[in-house]
């Protein structure tokens, strides 16, 4: 019993201390349920205010939406009623100004209808009296057939010869009269076209056209430009091909050539050649060479500055040598690149007003004469040339048939092309444009090279003096000193057959022997 209550004891307290625990653990877990449920309560409660603000705002925003949809449709639906308004004005009033120039027209129409009808009864009077006139006349001629004893054929005849006879005798005294005024005011008309013809052409023009003036700072350069024995100036005027005239005028020298590239090669070279102080044959030759790069150079910028002075742009960098090389051509007198930019001019002006296409009248009024610039020895007109180099450097096909047609070679195939055709006839018409006796004397000098060229073995060939010199340069490797002789006198024989020439021409032909070796 006692060992009951030792064990029993204890344990019985063991047991009630564990139910108490249970049940403290119990009351505590209560508790945090009881937090937990009034904190999600808490919660919901704010989710549902935060529900309830979303949604209000929603519906303001949905308002305020509305309200602008709203309004934007009724400022549409103002502006379309305005619109509407506004084309059901026009057409009343042109419905008005319809029904007006109707009622015009019906007026219009019975006054026609009243002038038909009253042409028609005055068309039958004088039909009527027509008639009446010719059975008057027809009975007068027969009286009068029959109191002349003539019938009517032979009346008229004698009558022809009768006005003829007169006509003739006022014909030749009219004709006496007008000779007599044209003898009494020939010589002042004369008098008058001849002082205008030496205004427009005065003579110091044309001097410019074929010589160049080399200024010197002193009188001495002339001597040193003509070297020992005059080798120096020889070698200037094979490597240039341009006559050096060495006269009295003071610190200057004289550039003579037909051909302006080669003056202004010469030009530049002499010009070098006095800046640098060393003047001899090899020098010479080396400047010379210099030069031709330079003058190259000269070319595509004088090109280039065309292009820009007329606003062209994306044209091909060989048609802008050719373009610098028109500065040094010229065309009756007339400078053809100066010409080519007035054709450009005057057509894009032209095809503005006509609202027709600037930019390619522009640019084939540029390009019209662009073939001569193209070195002589191409065959061809200038015109085919052209055709052919803005066709190979990717000119348009409107600028290429522009150009095709400037001088009517065929039928003008846009407005554009007869506006080309047009400015080039202006601006080679205005007076004191063009002179043909230089043309025809630069192809006569042209024409010479071509028939010294013509021949075998002959390098170059340089016509001076105006023509009245030509100087031919073979290829020593291929022409004896015997066939020199030959080469001259055949040369000399064409020119007399083939070319018409005042005076006498000089043909000199050099054969010269060159023997180079180099110290190494």
């Amino acid at each position: 019993m006692e060992a009951i209550l030792v064990w029993g004891i204890p344990l019985l307290s063991l047991i009630f201390l564990v139910f108490i625990f249970i049940l403290l653990k119990r009351n505590r877990g209560l508790k945090g349920l009881l937090r937990s449920e009034a904190q999600a309560k808490e919660i919901l409660a704010r989710a549902a205010e935060e529900v309830e603000k979303i949604k209000k705002l929603a519906e303001a925003e949905v308002q305020e939406k509305d309200a602008a949809r709203q309004a934007e449709f009724e400022l549409q639906t103002r502006e379309k009623r305005r619109k509407l308004s506004e084309l059901e004005r026009r057409l009343l009033n042109k419905e008005e100004a319809l029904e007006r120039r109707l009622q015009n027209l019906e007026r219009k129409e019975r006054e026609l209808s009243g002038k038909e009808r009253r042409l028609y009864v005055k068309e039958k009077e004088l039909e009527s009296l027509e008639q009446k006139i010719n059975e008057t006349l027809q009975k007068q001629t027969e009286i009068l057939e029959h109191l002349s004893g003539l019938s009517q054929e032979e009346a008229k005849n004698m009558l022809i010869r009768r006005i003829e006879d007169e006509a003739k005798l006022q014909a030749a005294q009219a004709i006496r009269r007008i000779e007599e005024e044209t003898r009494e005011k020939s010589k002042a008309l004369a008098k008058e076209i001849i002082s205008n013809a030496v205004q427009r052409s005065a003579a110091d023009h044309v001097v410019e056209t074929t010589v160049s003036v080399v200024d010197l700072p002193s009188d001495d350069m002339k001597g040193r430009i003509i070297g020992r024995e005059g080798r120096n100036i020889r070698a200037l005027e094979m490597a240039t091909g341009v006559d050096i005239i060495v006269d009295d005028t003071p610190e200057a020298v004289i550039l003579s050539s037909f051909d302006p590239l080669r003056r202004e090669l010469a030009k530049m070279a002499i010009e070098k050649l006095v800046a640098d102080g060393r003047i001899h044959p090899a020098r010479i030759e080396d400047i010379v060479e210099q030069v031709k790069v330079e003058l190259e150079e000269k070319i595509k910028q004088e090109g280039e500055n065309t292009l820009y002075e007329l606003g062209i742009q994306n044209m091909h960098p060989e048609l802008v040598k050719y373009l610098g090389k028109l500065k040094y051509r010229t065309s009756y007198g007339q400078n053809v690149l100066q010409h080519s930019k007035e054709v450009a001019r005057l057509s894009a002006l032209m095809a503005k007003e006509l609202g027709a296409e600037v930019n390619v009248a522009l640019r084939a009024g540029l390009l019209h004469d662009i073939g001569k610039a193209v070195d002589k020895d191409y065959e061809g007109t200038h015109t085919e040339l052209s055709v052919e180099l803005t066709k190979k450097y990717g000119e348009s096909e409107a600028v290429i048939q522009a150009i095709a047609s400037h001088h009517r070679d065929i039928d003008f195939p846009s407005v554009e092309a007869v506006l080309v055709q047009a400015a080039d006839t202006l601006s080679a018409a205005r007076p004191g444009a063009r002179r043909e006796l230089l043309e025809t004397y630069i192809q006569r000098l042209e024409k010479l090279e071509q028939i010294a060229t013509s021949f075998d073995g002959v390098a170059k060939a340089f016509a001076l003096q105006a023509g009245r010199e030509i100087r031919i340069i073979v290829d020593a490797q291929k022409i004896s000193d015997d066939r020199a002789t030959v080469i001259a006198r055949d040369i000399a024989q064409k020119i007399k057959d083939e070319l018409d020439y005042p005076g006498q021409i000089k043909v000199m032909v050099i054969r010269e022997m060159r023997a180079v070796e180099y110290a190494k």
